[in-house]
């Protein structure tokens, strides 16, 4: 009866033990924004040690996709149960991951001035959610990802501001050349991006405001000794429809010498393939974290 009763108490710790090994996640959170004019929704998961802990930890801006939001990293990503049993491992250290609704913004600010995103991002959002919760402020241990426009905008985070990442893992990103543009404002998704960069002027130029946020241009105007300190990972499907965009991104940083990771996966454009692999980007950045 004693072997019995040892078990029992055993089995039950066992199972307590386990269930503190999940991190929380909390929806429905929001910051007001000025900037924008309307209060920003994000979602939020603290590793398992947060509440039993005072300490400070890392953080990753994890940036969704075109027409999704702030639950769609947990909801169809399930990324909290990768990084629940990753930390668990040892694979990468506890990390808090904010996951932001952007709507359909593409994370910019849209060239008429209505929804400066970009702005309120950088100086309202990082802000409040960072004196909200225990996050080690400093570029260092900050990250940013996503997925195709979540992966574009996250590239153009890392580069326009390589003072506040010190990496960035990019899924699938919408990255267009030039060329893929122009089809865009004239016969393809010109509803998508029209409203965001503005449309082609009366000879079939791009618009500047377009040119000023493609990050195939902007990367050869900013300063590359900056850009440089931050550790870039990119990642797209073999059959995703983006590949040709990733593809001139990863010539592009090698020509300019621009140090990153570039993988080519099996794979397409939905969630088997990020909620597959966001384990890699999750792996990447928190080597970033640990302390050389």
């Amino acid at each position: 009866m004693k072997k019995l009763l040892s078990l029992l108490t055993l089995l039950i710790t066992f199972t307590v033990s386990a269930q503190t090994q999940k991190g929380k996640v909390i929806e429905g959170l929001s910051i007001s924004s000025k900037i924008t004019g309307y209060d920003v929704n994000y979602s939020i998961y603290l590793p398992p040690c947060y509440e039993t802990s005072q300490r400070a930890y890392p953080v990753l801006y994890l940036l969704h996709g075109y027409t999704d939001n702030e639950t769609a990293w947990v909801q169809f990503g399930e990324v909290n149960h990768t990084a629940d049993k990753a930390i668990e491992a040892g694979e990468i250290p506890p990390m808090i991951i904010i996951m932001p609704d952007a709507k359909v913004t593409w994370y910019v600010n849209n060239a008429s001035g209505t929804d400066l995103f970009e702005d309120m991002f950088f100086e309202e959002f990082i802000p409040q959610v960072e004196n909200r919760y225990r996050i080690r402020s400093s570029r260092d241990y900050r990250a940013v990802s996503g997925l195709s426009m979540g992966g574009n905008g996250s590239l153009v985070f890392a580069i326009k501001h390589p003072d506040i990442f010190g990496a960035c893992a990019a899924y699938s990103s919408a990255v267009y050349t030039n060329d893929e543009m122009r089809v865009h404002l004239t016969q393809g998704n010109k509803s998508w991006f029209e409203p965001i960069y503005g449309g082609l002027d009366k000879k079939g130029n791009l618009p500047q405001h377009w040119l000023d946020y493609n990050v195939l241009n902007i990367l050869e105007s900013q300063n590359l000794d900056n850009i440089k300190k931050v550790k870039f990972y990119i990642d797209c499907g073999d059959d995703d429809f983006l590949y040709k965009g990733n593809a001139a991104l990863h010539v592009l940083m090698r020509d300019l010498n621009i140090k990153h990771e570039f993988r080519i996966r099996e794979g397409a454009h939905n969630w088997t393939y990020w909620r597959s692999n966001i384990i890699h980007g999750l792996k990447f950045v928190g080597d970033t974290f640990h302390r050389k």
